[in-house]
């Protein structure tokens, strides 16, 4: 079988609250229960993504701030969670000063590529989820990642962001790296009863066609609850609308790929 590359995706979205950590950790979760090894690394300083894997602050000694800015080898700062195949790097309280501390180091924009390119070779999937702004931390995902996935909730201002946000997509790929591409937008918190939720639906895939997946996240009260019981909603309540819409939506994402020739 012929070797395949590490895929690195970032999961992005200047907006807070539509569903970027609860995307990342639960795709992370369907692609690692479809036998895939997968890494996780939580760039937000609000460490919600550790949170959802089950590791307590007392677990998180070592964080991805040691990685970024400490230069800890990706071993020493990576966790096991209780999902099989799926590790994670955690995020802790010293990320917060991440963005300033940044400004005055060497090669600031590439210190997440440069500390991974050499030891993610165990793992088919790295998910870099990111925190809700484009500073640094984002920056240094964008330059680090093959693909960008985009949650998008179903919301009036959906296309403004999501318009502001291929621009900086756009800019870093012109300037920092040129092999970045859309991996896509997923449609999150959709309520079939909601007007609005269907209008941005059909604008957002009028503009970007295939880009936008047909899996759509509904809105549940199960997804919002499996955070607070400190796992992902596949393992919370499996059979709930939410967990079937994350194994949907990895299966079309990992079938897309195959019919690519990525994995």
């Amino acid at each position: 079988m012929a070797y395949q590359p590490t895929q690195i995706m970032a999961i992005v979205n200047q907006k807070g609250g539509v569903g970027k950590t609860t995307t990342t950790i639960n795709l992370a979760t369907a692609m690692a229960a479809a036998g895939k090894r997968v890494l996780v690394i939580d760039l937000d300083p609000q460490g919600n993504a550790s949170t959802g894997l089950g590791l307590g602050h007392k677990d998180r000694q070592l964080s991805s701030y040691d990685l970024l800015i400490r230069e800890e080898t990706l071993e020493r700062v990576t966790a096991a969670s209780f999902v099989p195949g799926l590790d994670i790097i955690p995020s802790n309280i010293d990320l917060s000063g991440a963005e300033i501390e940044m400004v005055d180091l060497p090669e600031r924009e590439f210190r997440l590529r440069n500390a991974i390119a050499h030891a993610i070779s165990d793992y088919d999937y790295v998910l870099i989820d990111c925190p809700p702004a484009l500073g640094f931390l984002t920056l240094n995902a964008l330059t680090a990642a093959h693909t960008v996935l985009v949650p998008l909730q179903c919301e009036f201002y959906a296309l403004e962001g999501l318009s502001h946000l291929m621009r900086t997509v756009e800019r870093v790929k012109k300037g920092l790296n040129p092999s970045l591409e859309l991996q896509g937008v997923v449609l999150t918190m959709y309520d079939r009863r909601n007007n609005l939720c269907g209008q941005v639906a059909e604008d957002v895939r009028e503009h970007l066609g295939d880009k936008v997946y047909e899996t759509v996240i509904p809105r549940n009260v199960r997804v919002s609850e499996a955070p607070s019981h400190g796992k992902p909603v596949l393992l919370y309540d499996h059979q709930c609308a939410g967990s079937e819409a994350y194994i949907h939506l990895a299966g079309e994402m990992l079938r897309r790929e195959s019919a690519l020739g990525v994995q």
